[in-house]
């Protein structure tokens, strides 16, 4: 491709250089820079990658995009002066793979829970339907049956056009992603065209990042700001900021909700560990989904689908047919028979959601018993509060180690005991060890009881200063369980 097809609606203030040259690769990291290359300069968060100007000339760059002009100009170099350098590199994103997202029916999933499920559950269920679609998820991305490890919620706009572009490639129709507040703050979504876009509930996180809940919030509801008219924005009425997010959309706007009046409306008939019986416009259906926050996150996936066009009894139909999202309510018995559930619940809402939803389901005769923590090198504020809710709601709340990162445990642990109110201080214990948290819950636990292990769901490791170490929840119980009740 041309310098001069790549540029192609990108608005700039000036060129200095030729721009005929032939351009092979699309980088904004100047350390990937090389022959052939456009390398554009963006504002990072650690970095400024106008300081690696000079850097990408020096690799071999043909071209360089940046808001301000390096004090050297290179003769062999083209450089292209823009406004908004990431803005620009959302539209050469697109037109270097062709505009993938308008070969395809693209929707995004924001919230700060239920983004994964949502996402997952759409995938599943238009393959259900019989097509073929993309899912872009924190667990993992997939081009119809190809499999692909997940390095970020929302990836940068060059890998999110390149995935796309191979979904094209590959007869994918559909596009199913997460749209994490990062991505939104990042603009790695810029130049992407929505046909569909949800949102799920907002609540405490991101506080390390977005640093206020106004500024979350705001950046949640850019996401639905930069819709365009043709596209359709889904909101949940029974969360307090759900109407927030379509104020100042043109997108047409559709809502869902369990509790109030919506345009997309349900309600959980009975429920169990097995799963939900549920009535969706009202028409009864049964799903293998447990909780309250799983009733929500179908009853989005359902308006989604219908919003695409399809017929709502094959929706259902397709939805009754659906497996549970692997680390979420995801549910094992033992041999002893102690039930668990492991689940990704790692903020304060999606803590309280899942302890919720276990106390409606359980008799009150067998004891709860939770296994979490709480993330290093990030949101202090949500830690005393999810130590608050594990207490309150549990029989016994057991404190340990999730990713501490470059934090010491018992610092963090410190932090959630905080919240713990008096009269719980005899329901919990703390043991930095995640294996000995685990194990702890185990030998306490008697047959019937219920351990919720939280925080970490489908991860597979736990990040300790600097390395990922192999830890995962579910095999540690299952090898446990086993171990114990021999």
């Amino acid at each position: 491709m041309t310098l001069d097809q790549l540029i192609l609606q990108v608005p700039y203030l000036e060129i200095v250089g030729k721009t005929d040259r032939e351009i092979t690769a699309l980088v904004s990291d100047s350390r990937q820079t090389g022959p052939a290359t456009l390398y554009v300069a963006v504002q990072g968060t650690l970095a400024d990658g106008h300081d690696y100007i000079n850097a990408a000339a020096d690799k071999g760059a043909e071209a360089i995009v940046c808001e301000k002009l390096p004090g050297e100009i290179n003769a062999d170099v083209t450089y292209i002066l823009v406004q908004d350098s990431a803005k620009a590199l959302g539209k050469l994103a697109a037109n270097f793979y062709g505009n993938p997202s308008e070969k395809l029916s693209l929707i995004g999933i924001t919230g700060t829970n239920g983004k994964t499920s949502v996402t997952t559950m759409l995938f599943d269920i238009f393959k259900n339907l019989g097509f073929k679609s993309v899912l872009i998820s924190t667990v993992e991305y997939r081009i119809a049956d190809k499999i692909l490890p997940s390095t970020h919620t929302t990836p940068d706009v060059i890998t999110l056009n390149k995935l796309l572009s191979q979904a094209v490639d590959a007869g994918c129709e559909y596009a199913f992603m997460e749209v994490s507040s990062h991505g939104i703050h990042q603009r790695r979504t810029e130049g992407l065209n929505f046909k569909v876009a949800g949102f799920t509930n907002i609540s405490h996180d991101h506080l390390d990042y977005h640093h206020t809940f106004s500024e979350y919030l705001k950046t949640k509801k850019q996401f639905f700001d930069n819709l365009s008219p043709d596209a359709v924005a889904i909101t949940n009425l029974d969360d307090k900021n759900g109407s927030v997010m379509l104020q100042n959309t043109t997108a047409k706007k559709k809502s869902y909700a369990l509790k109030t009046m919506a345009d997309y409306h349900g309600k959980v008939i009975e429920a169990d560990f097995n799963g939900m019986l549920m009535n969706f416009q009202g028409k009864e259906f049964w799903t293998t989904f447990s909780g309250k926050f799983n009733a929500y996150n179908l009853l989005l996936a359902y308006a989604v689908a219908v919003e695409c066009g399809f017929d709502t009894e094959d929706v259902l139909k397709a939805i009754s047919t659906l497996s549970r999202v692997k680390g979420r309510f995801e549910t094992l018995k033992s041999d002893g028979g102690i039930f668990f559930v492991i689940d990704y619940a790692h903020t304060p809402d999606a803590l309280d959601n899942i302890l919720e939803s276990i106390n409606e389901i359980r008799t009150k005769n067998e004891r709860l018993i939770t296994v979490f923590g709480c993330g290093g090198d990030r949101d202090h504020e949500k830690r005393p509060e999810m130590g608050k809710i594990a207490t309150r709601k549990s029989t016994l709340a057991i404190i340990t180690s999730d990713n501490p990162r470059t934090e010491k445990p018992e610092d963090i642990i410190k932090e959630i005991e905080a919240g713990v109110e008096p009269q719980n201080y005899s329901k919990y214990t703390s043991i930095p060890d995640r294996r000995g948290a685990i194990k702890m819950a185990i030998k306490f636990a008697e047959p019937k009881d219920i351990i919720l292990v939280a925080g970490k769901g489908h991860e597979n490791y736990q990040e300790i200063n600097g390395e990922r170490v192999h830890f995962d929840d579910k095999e540690t119980v299952l090898e446990l369980a086993r171990m114990m009740s021999k």
